[in-house]
């Protein structure tokens, strides 16, 4: 370095440096892990409460950044939604979710939402609403993306978050209203075809959807689409005395709508539209001339009606006589359709609709069965006789069609499906029988008996010996069904359950009237009354159940067998279910037999569910039934 001065030594160094710096990159290479790209791409505020990538960008581009945003949050939105450099995707979809953000943080789940918080959903929400139908690019083009669907949950949840609010509020707003004034924002009447039963549309209670699960039920059946998912429960309905119950806990779907003809009159509107949609009816809503499908949730009513419901004390109770039901009532599962086939389900001995928890669950959850099926449930008491459950059964049933469709036109009305478990497989197989004069041989009686006393009984006892086949149905499917009776109700266990029965005052009141009328004359007063019970009818030694399982079925009437198989050797015919004989469930000329490997609640296997809905598509295709693209209605044109 002899001879360098120092100013040239320093020279040289500097120009080593930036030779250097040219050679080096300024962008590093890191390879991530699938977990954290996948974190990377779908985290957003809703599910770790941190901003999603994609809005952090465009914070970035704007030089902002997340803690800016924290400390002056107007200055933040401000900022982006007049920024020059960015497409208005980027920019609607971004504020979307700050504003969520915003709305979470001033959002106490102990205490109301407060207006701040309302406010800040709704701006979420608008932002949304503007991201996804007033953008260049309509929502089909951006079907694929992830930054649609991370939009499309800021929208729902807001929704769902701002409707919550207003059910809140609506005691306030009274009734006679159009519009009124809510947190800064102008709130237009909700529109609303979900109906509750009893002519009322408004809930009293409202519980959201989104992360509801339940112990029991096997899966969770929802569609995915626009909209926030709701279970509105109605007011408990006053007992009339009539026999049908309509459902009071129905899914509902919300959507917010914020009026305007462009982005600029949306984003500057301060008005807001709540539209509060049936799905089991609305399969879509039209937004800005284009159809988007609507989210549901169709399992959530079900589960809570059936968690509040109490069955399983009430159908203990009911089967020993010690209160609970006292007659029977047909239960909708959904609002009336006079366009959808309708299902009848009855259960067995000492149980309820819990029954069908899971059946029900899988056939609702079935997009081709809940747009062509509607489900009703018999829950009947089950410690009187056979005979007497059936007839007051029928006239249940006769009584709720005619106050539906009293013309007996609609689709609703005819070509019913019935479904019977065990005891309510065989009163489902005798509503489709003819009893003719074949039952009367069961009854014992004095040989000495005047015509007159004769004509009596015979008036008395024609009610429970005298029918046939119910015209509206023409399928028929019996699960564990005991048509000939189970030596189990013999057993001693059996007989002394059955002794702790007591059965209705008023039947025993009518059963010493028929044991009078048997009697004529002669009638001993005081002599005590034995009426059977529903055990005792079960036995394969009982008189009526002998003599009923010969009764035909009407040739109107398809009808499937499935029977449980527990722990058998050797053929079939030598099996049972733990309850039932194979050669007592099996009925000839049955378009179909499942065997399941099962204990007697074959109802609830995966197989017998599967066949269920199997019998049910059989059905609607043999109708011919039609679903058309644009709602549910069925049209059916001939008969199987």
């Amino acid at each position: 370095m002899k001879g360098r001065t120092p100013i040239g030594i320093i020279r040289v160094v500097l120009l080593a440096i930036a030779l250097l710096a040219t050679g080096c990159s300024m962008v590093g290479v890191k390879h991530v892990t699938p977990k954290e790209y996948i974190a990377q791409r779908r985290s957003d505020v809703l599910n770790t409460r941190a901003l999603s990538d994609s809005t952090v960008q465009t914070l970035n581009v704007v030089a902002l950044s997340r803690d800016g945003c924290a400390a002056d949050f107007p200055h933040c939105t401000q900022t982006i939604l007049y920024s020059e450099g960015l497409d208005d995707e980027r920019r609607l979809s971004a504020l979307s979710e700050l504003w969520l953000a915003y709305g979470l943080q001033q959002t106490d789940k102990n205490t109301p939402v407060s207006d701040q918080a309302l406010s800040a959903y709704l701006q979420s929400a608008r932002y949304a609403y503007a991201y996804l139908f007033y953008t260049a690019r309509d929502p089909g083009e951006r079907a694929f993306e992830t930054r649609q669907s991370q939009v499309l949950d800021f929208y729902n949840y807001a929704v769902q978050q701002a409707v919550g609010s207003f059910f809140q509020r609506l005691p306030q707003l009274g009734t006679n209203w159009t519009s009124a004034p809510v947190a800064g924002w102008n709130l237009l009447k909700p529109s609303t075809d979900v109906y509750l039963g009893s002519g009322d549309y408004i809930p009293k209670e409202l519980i959201p959807a989104e992360g509801l699960r339940f112990s029991g039920l096997r899966n969770i059946y929802r569609r995915d689409g626009f909209g926030s998912e709701f279970v509105a429960i109605g007011a408990t309905p006053a007992d009339t005395g009539q026999p049908w119950r309509e459902p009071n806990y129905v899914p509902l779907t919300a959507v917010l709508e914020f009026p305007g003809d462009n982005l600029a009159s949306v984003l500057s509107t301060t008005d807001v539209r709540l539209y509060a949609k049936n799905p089991y009816l609305d399969n879509s809503i039209l937004f800005d001339n284009q159809t988007i499908p609507l989210a549901a949730n169709f399992t959530a009513p079900y589960g809570i009606w059936l968690a509040r419901s109490g069955f399983a004390q009430q159908s203990i109770r009911s089967l020993f006589g010690r209160g609970g039901l006292s007659k029977p009532e047909v239960l909708l599962m959904q609002p009336y359709d006079p366009n959808r086939l309708t299902v009848i389900m009855l259960h067995g001995l000492a149980s309820s609709p819990e029954a069908w928890i899971n059946v029900v669950n899988e056939v609702m959850g079935d997009e081709q069965l809940r747009r062509t099926y509607q489900v009703w449930e018999v829950y009947y008491p089950t410690n009187v006789p056979v005979a007497v459950n059936l007839a007051q059964i029928r006239r249940a049933l006769d009584d709720t069609l005619h106050h539906f469709d009293p013309s007996g036109t609609a689709v609703a009305s005819n070509h019913i499906v019935l479904i019977g478990h065990s005891m309510g497989g065989v009163i489902a197989r005798l509503l489709v029988s003819s009893s003719d004069d074949k039952l009367w041989g069961v009854v014992p009686q004095r040989a000495d008996l005047s015509a007159a006393d004769k004509q009596k009984l015979r008036q008395r006892l024609a009610p429970y010996l005298q029918f046939s086949p119910m015209p509206q149905v023409t399928r028929a499917i019996f699960l564990a069904a005991p048509h000939r009776g189970t030596p189990v109700a013999r057993w001693k266990l059996a007989r002394w359950i059955g002794s702790l029965i007591r059965l209705p005052l008023t039947l025993l009141e009518e059963g010493k009237n028929i044991t009078d009328s048997m009697q004529g004359k002669n009638a001993v007063p005081g002599t005590p009354t034995h009426l059977p019970n529903s055990i005792d009818n079960l036995s394969d030694t009982d008189p009526f159940i002998k003599a009923s399982s010969t009764l035909p079925i009407s040739p109107n009437v398809h009808y499937h067998t499935i029977v449980g198989v527990y722990k058998a050797k050797g053929p079939l015919s030598d099996s049972d279910d733990g309850v039932v004989p194979y050669t007592s469930s099996h009925l000839d000329g049955a378009d179909s037999e499942l065997a399941v490997p099962s204990w007697h609640d074959v109802q609830e296997t995966p197989q017998a569910i599967i066949e269920l809905r199997r019998i049910l598509r059989v059905h609607a295709n043999a109708l011919h039934c039609l679903q058309p693209e644009s709602g549910p209605q069925v049209q059916c044109s001939s008969a199987p």
